[in-house]
């Protein structure tokens, strides 16, 4: 895969980005350390160097996976993690910061998240850690996540934001309206978490058949609920149709879109399935037409209509 520079730092990263959340245990079905290390490897092998994880994924169990898995290329791959929402006080920072280093078995975090921006501490005490932390080498780039425009606005004015991290997808295109526009503007990285929909943008829900288990945490999300599932039939069958006619997986049209938006650095997809993770790396080499990217928006945007004016 080529890879991409990202924002204004010298960072090149690959257009898909190994999400991790899941290797952290937690809410998420989980398979076995054994098999997550060997799919970071392989997905690794296949092109894909650029791992997104957080010491609040598994409590910093993400974290040691990711550190184990990749302790032999480490020079040759772009990690980022976050600081929780907790830890946003400058000694919190420093703390957490080494200790995520600690677990990921690196001397270097390249890409370090304020995860949630904080109610209580000023992000400029938070990004004044940061900038230290990045003056002694300890980091190489900023970002955010989950930063509204203006908190984005006023972060930018406290240290070089190199990357924002929001929701990005088919079915969750509210950045488009602000934060796309400022990022292009400012030469910041778009690193889309949710690039499938928490699983949605594959059609195991809407044709494979999937349910979810009362006490899984998508039941009560909001693109989960039946009457929003509903709704979303026409994309997915939309996407079956595309994916049908390329020989593709409908996922992965999912992801060549998202791909296909010029605001967008890089698109996180997590697995603990390599033959999924297979699928990640072939859709970034998917060309979808003028036509495909036409119907994508206009049923998108239909659908998304209909789920905001649902009471």
């Amino acid at each position: 895969m080529q890879l991409i520079t990202l924002g204004k730092s010298k960072l090149q990263v690959s257009p898909i980005t190994f999400g991790c959340w899941e290797l952290g245990g937690g809410p998420w079905e989980f398979t076995s350390d054994e098999n997550n290390i060997q799919a970071i490897r392989a997905a690794f092998e296949m092109g894909i160097t650029t791992f997104d994880t957080a010491e609040g994924y598994g409590a910093g169990h993400s974290e040691e996976i990711v550190g184990l898995a990749l302790e032999g290329s480490r020079q040759q791959c772009v990690i980022s993690t976050k600081v929780s929402r907790a830890n946003l006080a400058p000694a919190d920072v420093r703390r957490s910061a080494e200790a995520s280093l600690k677990r990921l078995k690196s001397d270097f975090i390249d890409i370090y998240y304020i995860h949630w921006p904080s109610y209580e501490i000023p992000v400029s005490e938070t990004l004044s850690e940061f900038q230290k932390l990045k003056d002694e080498g300890l980091i190489r780039a900023i970002g955010v996540s989950n930063f509204s425009l203006e908190q984005l606005k006023e972060a930018a004015g406290f240290a070089q934001i190199d990357v924002i991290q929001p929701e990005y997808s088919l079915l969750h295109r509210a950045i488009e309206e602000d934060i796309v526009p400022y990022c292009l503007e400012n030469e910041i990285g778009i690193m889309s978490y949710s690039s499938i929909a928490k699983g949605l943008l594959t059609g195991a829900f809407h044709l494979g058949g999937k349910t979810l288990d009362e006490n899984d945490f998508r039941s009560t999300r909001r693109l989960f609920l039946p009457e929003h599932l509903k709704m979303e039939e026409e994309l997915i069958l939309l996407l079956k149709q595309i994916a049908d006619a390329k020989g593709k997986a409908v996922s992965q049209i999912a992801i060549s879109w998202l791909l296909h938006q010029k605001a967008l650095t890089t698109a996180i997809v997590g697995s603990q399935s390599i033959k999924h993770m297979k699928e990640n790396v072939e859709a970034a080499e998917i060309k979808l037409t003028a036509d495909e990217l036409t119907a994508l928006d206009a049923v998108s945007r239909k659908v998304i209509a209909g789920i905001d004016a649902t009471p």
